[in-house]
């Protein structure tokens, strides 16, 4: 804090300093622009005539040596003049800059609510005073979301524990149970781990989609997809789902791992938010200087409203969804990620028979 303050005065002092050296810089100019002239005009006067040291009018004339005198005594009383008024200047200028560290000292403490609000005069600080500001709302912003992915998170890995942990007691609580109720219970807790690896694994398919693309190779989304449909379509048949597929050579460049989760995260979606009988269409296509990956499938009605949202983590909507205690809401929320990591472009669209179509527009 000291520091702080010993530096803003330190550049205040600076400053002042500069103001009074330009004001002395003046004085000094304007003497040598007087003076040289009058000692010229004053060599050049020849012999029995009138010197023009004296200055004639009413008074007493004023030799030149008298206005050199004068006008270096004047240099020399400006100078305090000139520093007190450059401090009074730079002190002026200065207040915004006080403000924003004022300010910022509060809002490093925890206080990201806190704004610098400088208002006028509009001028470079005060436009540094309104980018600082907007910068402190996307971080507010920013960390708002991560608490909030935090507290579900943790409420998500809690739930499997809780579960288990209640399984565990009541099983050693009975003192009748037999080998078929330990049996069941182990059956029921590996159900339980399986759950809680599921979401670690998301999780960590998230966290790595959001931590940016480390290597770009050339893939065809095309090949890509043939392969997640291939471990897909027992269960799209089991739960009576149709999958037709039109894909044609789609090259483009990107991180084959995370193009795969994406890949895989948009048909689970669709399989698991879908319905008895559905459909599911996926496509793929070149145009120009761009790629596209289509999944369009069938399923309950979405509020035009509520698109944004499921690409958000832990988003989920209606409880009455098909499938949706298999769910984590981050299926979405991964596509979102791999999609931003790659600098492509993700288009949503609500069918108004129900079900998505979702594009991802991938530059070749």
């Amino acid at each position: 804090m000291t520091s702080r303050r010993r530096a803003r005065r330190s550049l205040q002092t600076r400053l002042a300093l500069a103001y009074a050296a330009g004001f002395y810089a003046a004085g000094v100019f304007v003497l040598v622009l007087v003076a040289v002239p009058l000692a010229g005009i004053d060599a050049a006067t020849p012999v029995g005539r009138p010197s023009s040291r004296a200055i004639t009018g009413t008074g007493p004339g004023i030799s030149l040596p008298q206005l050199l005198t004068g006008s270096a005594v004047a240099l020399v009383l400006l100078v305090p003049v000139a520093l007190a008024l450059g401090w009074f200047v730079s002190g002026r200028f200065l207040r915004p800059l006080r403000a924003i560290t004022a300010t910022a000292e509060i809002i490093s403490t925890g206080s990201l609510d806190r704004r610098l609000d400088l208002g006028e005069p509009i001028d470079e600080l005060t436009e540094l005073g309104h980018t600082l500001d907007d910068l402190l709302a996307r971080l507010q912003a920013s960390f708002d979301a991560q608490r909030h992915f935090v507290a579900n998170a943790s409420h998500e890995l809690r739930t499997p524990l809780a579960g288990l942990r209640t399984l565990l007691e009541v099983v050693l609580a009975d003192p009748d149970a037999d080998t078929g109720t330990l049996r069941s219970a182990c059956q029921e807790a590996l159900a339980l781990g399986e759950h809680q690896e599921r979401l670690v694994q998301a999780l960590l398919a998230l966290a790595t989609s959001e931590r940016g693309v480390a290597r770009r190779v050339t893939l065809d989304l095309a090949h890509i997809v043939e392969g997640v449909l291939a471990s897909r379509r027992r269960q799209a048949t089991e739960q009576g789902i149709d999958l037709a597929e039109h894909l044609t050579p789609a090259v483009t460049a990107g991180d084959p791992g995370l193009v795969e989760s994406l890949v895989a995260n948009l048909i689970d979606n669709a399989i698991r938010h879908n319905h008895p009988d559905g459909q599911i269409q996926i496509t793929t296509r070149t145009s120009g200087t761009q790629v596209a990956l289509t999944v369009t499938n069938s399923g309950p009605v979405i509020p035009e409203g509520d698109l944004q949202r499921l690409f958000q983590p832990f988003q989920k909507l209606a409880p009455d969804r098909r499938g949706l205690s298999d769910g984590y809401g981050l299926g979405l929320a991964i596509v979102n990620a791999v999609t931003q990591a790659h600098r492509a472009r993700l288009a949503v669209r609500a069918r108004p028979e129900g079900g998505l179509s979702i594009t991802v527009h991938f530059t070749q």
